[in-house]
């Protein structure tokens, strides 16, 4: 269901349920695809595949392309490479890592990952990332203190690491072997796999109740993380050479960042959602930004929704589009 755009390039799906988690597709074969996650407060939840039609500024839905999901999908990633010889997977996230093959008339588990062999209980998975260098490497982060790293193709676990004091919200690669994750105990940290004893700190929240939720390194820029905090308005980011202070803090919502996500053309912009109900575009990584706390810069542009915004996320085809998520609704909009 498609309701009339609001305004010249916004274009809109009225889901049957509350939408909390979002991806689009990579594939060359499968443009302008994306999943949305409900998120409703029983076991029973969905996944739904929705294609957009750019010629007819319509959304198309296929009821066999729906499936269930224990839990709400905490995220969700389409297998994260253009080339259409590669299998059509999808991995979801909440009480376990899944995989997920998608045929044209359905959807089919292939694969549930369960890190604790000695237990039938798993300890929740917050998020994952799946590694665009490495296609057989998926990073999860769970309330558990750990990361976990698997390699899919052998449905093994490939390196587990107590990577915090608390809880990890979030993670995401850097580049082969290299990760982040932000945590419970207000801190974002760098692994690299090739050196599992050791992380650095490259940030540590000066909040009272400084836990850190989402995080994302920049994969056009690797210089550059982004990090928001519970309950915070601002979006921090980091230049991982210069590990002591923020380069800067993007200050302007008026209420909790709740996504991030950054351009995946040129790597310069980052688009930030919240409860104030708008998405707003930085321009943060350019000649002459300056590292002056980055209180005073302004978003190049900002788009207002009717509700509280949950998830972002920006094309990695269509690089002038960017997909939002709130209450039901799914909303494509051009930049």
């Amino acid at each position: 269901m498609q309701s009339p755009a609001e305004k010249r390039g916004v274009y809109t799906y009225i889901s049957q349920w509350p939408i909390y988690s979002l991806a689009w597709s990579v594939r060359h074969d499968k443009p302008s695809r994306l999943a949305i996650g409900s998120f409703i407060e029983d076991y029973s939840n969905k996944v739904e595949l929705v294609q957009f039609n750019w010629d007819t500024s319509d959304f198309a839905t296929d009821n066999r392309l729906i499936f269930d999901h224990p839990y709400a999908p905490t995220n969700l990633m389409f297998f994260p490479s253009k080339d259409p010889s590669n299998p059509d997977l999808i991995a979801t996230s909440g009480d376990y890592l899944r995989l997920w093959e998608i045929h044209d008339d359905r959807i089919e588990l292939k694969s549930l990952l369960n890190g604790n062999s000695s237990s039938e209980f798993n300890s929740a998975i917050t998020s994952f990332d799946w590694a665009e260098c490495d296609t057989k490497r998926v990073a999860t982060s769970s309330v558990d203190t750990t990361c976990t790293i698997w390699d899919i193709e052998r449905e093994a676990v490939d390196t587990q690491l107590v990577a915090h004091d608390k809880e990890v919200y979030d993670i995401s690669w850097g580049g082969f072997n290299v990760f982040a994750s932000a945590s419970g105990d207000g801190t974002v940290r760098v692994f690299d796999l090739r050196d599992k004893e050791r992380s650095t700190i490259v940030y540590e929240n000066p909040s009272q109740d400084g836990s850190l939720l989402r995080l994302e390194w920049n994969k056009q820029d690797p210089r550059f993380i982004a990090a928001v905090g519970m309950d915070s308005n601002k979006v921090v980011i980091l230049d991982i050479r210069f590990p002591t202070a923020p380069l800067m803090e993007l200050k302007k919502h008026e209420s909790s960042v709740n996504a991030i996500s950054w351009s995946p053309g040129m790597g310069h912009q980052i688009c930030s959602v919240s409860d104030d109900s708008r998405a707003m575009i930085w321009d943060v990584v350019k000649p002459g930004v300056q590292s002056d706390g980055g209180g005073n810069v302004e978003p190049e542009m900002w788009y207002g929704a009717t509700a509280q915004i949950n998830q972002v996320r920006w094309s990695a085809m269509e690089l002038d589009w960017i997909a939002i998520a709130f209450l039901n609704k799914l909303q494509v909009l051009k930049v």
